[in-house]
């Protein structure tokens, strides 16, 4: 067995009802590796999960993604070695921990060029973008964009990835600061929208024009308005809910707001298949070599301080990843 310590959540309720645990872990059975984790990657869902948003069985761990390196390798294990560095996003819930075991088909290769850091800050938010970027819809140069909550993780990536491909990108976020950091995330536009009016005053300094496609992560503060700032046959893409689940609608709204699309698709799907995975990794590898997405990490809290990572994740008081350090 090894030691190890891991958040555990025994109910549902405030960042308080997570407690750092000590656990023992046996050695990875076929197809597994013993990781010994260097950087926890934090995302929104997070939240949700351990407020019972989205409900789990409980006991339960926490967290999606994590870059460490790995210590032991079960049988059959092919493709890794003792002492790889590796990251994960989908491997089942439980990356809020200093040691783990993981199935070896969750795993990707993390490049030399990119840091442990870096690729727990962009994995899970990267394929996220990713898939949102080239899949949901492939965005081409000189449409518009919108993107909610644009100085938040998934949203300056968005950005910043967006206007690598040739698109003219909005964005939205919560204050002129964090409007500021979507500016420098690569918005050519950038409004306010907890100030009354943000709906009018985006189109006014658009133009008038409004998107191809707009990504929402913020749900019901936002989402009415996403259908008004699409173009006619626009996508609307509901990726999240940061403010709330969005309001139902009739399906006849969205042929009254201009014969929209609307999804609501998930990260996990994309990359259930284990060559899909690493596929899309190398694409999220490769954008951050070119620059394309930049790893700005907003907080860095110890593994023991989870509780207040999460305070400070809803009180909005970060911009950019944060990041537990084990």
């Amino acid at each position: 067995m090894t030691d190890a310590n891991a958040v555990i959540l025994r109910a549902f309720g405030a960042p308080e009802a997570m407690r750092l645990e000590a656990v023992d872990l046996p050695p990875p059975g076929p197809g597994a590796v013993l990781l010994r984790q260097t950087a926890i990657g934090f995302n929104f869902i997070d939240v949700y999960q351990r407020k019972g948003v989205y409900p789990l069985p409980l006991p339960t761990g926490l967290g999606h993604e994590a870059t460490g390196r790995i210590e032991a390798l079960g049988e059959g294990v092919a493709g890794f070695r003792v002492g790889d560095r590796v990251a994960y996003m989908n491997a089942g819930l439980g990356s809020y921990a200093d040691r783990r075991v993981v199935p070896a088909d969750k795993l990707v290769a993390v490049p030399d060029a990119v840091s442990d850091e870096d690729a727990a800050a962009l994995l899970f938010k990267g394929m996220t973008a990713q898939y949102l970027l080239r899949r949901t819809h492939a965005v081409q140069p000189g449409e518009m964009v919108l993107v909610h909550a644009a100085a938040g993780g998934v949203g300056q990536i968005l950005c910043r990835w967006a206007k690598a491909l040739g698109a003219t990108v909005v964005g939205t976020a919560g204050s002129a600061q964090k409007c500021a950091v979507a500016r420098e995330a690569g918005c050519d536009v950038a409004i306010d929208y907890s100030q009354g009016g943000w709906p009018e005053a985006l189109l006014a300094a658009t133009g008038g024009r409004k998107a191809r496609v707009v990504y929402d992560s913020v749900g019901r503060d936002t989402f009415l308005h996403s259908l008004d700032l699409a173009a006619p046959f626009g996508l609307v893409v509901l990726y999240g809910a940061a403010s709330g689940p969005a309001p139902a609608i009739e399906p006849e709204l969205l042929n009254k707001k201009g014969c929209l699309f609307l999804t609501r698709p998930s990260v996990f799907p994309h990359n259930a298949d284990p060559a899909d995975l690493r596929a899309n990794a190398a694409e999220v590898f490769a954008a951050i070599a070119s620059g394309a997405i930049v790893a700005r990490i907003g907080a860095r809290f110890p593994l023991a301080e989870a509780v207040a990572a999460h305070r400070a994740a809803e009180a909005r008081e970060t911009t950019g990843s944060i990041l537990l350090l084990p």
